[in-house]
């Protein structure tokens, strides 16, 4: 069933609560932008060739295992029965991955205006995204609607540097020379 009803009057539960509470909430925003986040990699994945869709896919996994973190899934019992992923060796995976970008692109010298081809900006527009994300998860944290690992939080601000990567990348494999902003 698409639909409960149980959502109409603008609340919702997460994992493990009988509670539920506004969809207003800071949980609620971190997890919808997490949501956000996954849905425009999708579309990123979609437009990506073969050597792209792969790291991307991997990543929207993650943030399945993110958004059931934040939603309470004990991470001591693991998700779907099985052990909490261990996020510093994807952290470690996602870091080599930029790496290998980063060494086919060339060097950075100033901010770079975003828009060169549709899956750059698209990427682009995924790294703002996890961006927000990042800081909602913050401010869920802080007021102690959310609980999550520092390793978490670590995976979720190496994203938005893997989003960088790949939209410079794919740029660059279209042979676009990529514009910095003038500040005229």
């Amino acid at each position: 069933m698409l639909y409960t009803r149980k959502g109409d009057a603008g609340t919702t539960k997460v994992i493990g609560s009988k509670e539920r509470f506004s969809k207003g909430s800071l949980l609620t925003h971190a997890i919808g932008t997490l949501d956000e986040a996954n849905s425009f990699l999708g579309l990123c994945r979609a437009l990506a060739g073969p050597e792209i869709a792969p790291i991307v896919l991997d990543a929207q996994e993650n943030l399945f295992i993110i958004q059931a973190e934040l939603a309470g899934a004990d991470p001591k019992s693991g998700f779907k029965g099985g052990p909490k992923p261990d996020f510093e060796e994807k952290i470690k995976k996602m870091e080599e991955a930029i790496d290998g970008i980063e060494l086919a692109l060339p060097p950075i010298k100033s901010f770079l205006i975003p828009g060169e081809t549709e899956l750059g900006a698209l990427f682009d527009i995924a790294r703002t995204v996890v961006r927000r994300a990042e800081r909602q998860m913050l401010k869920a944290k802080e007021a102690k609607q959310a609980d999550f690992s520092q390793e978490t939080l670590a995976y979720i601000n190496r994203l938005s540097s893997l989003c960088y990567a790949l939209a410079r990348l794919a740029n660059q494999k279209n042979g676009i020379k990529e514009k910095s902003p003038t500040y005229k």
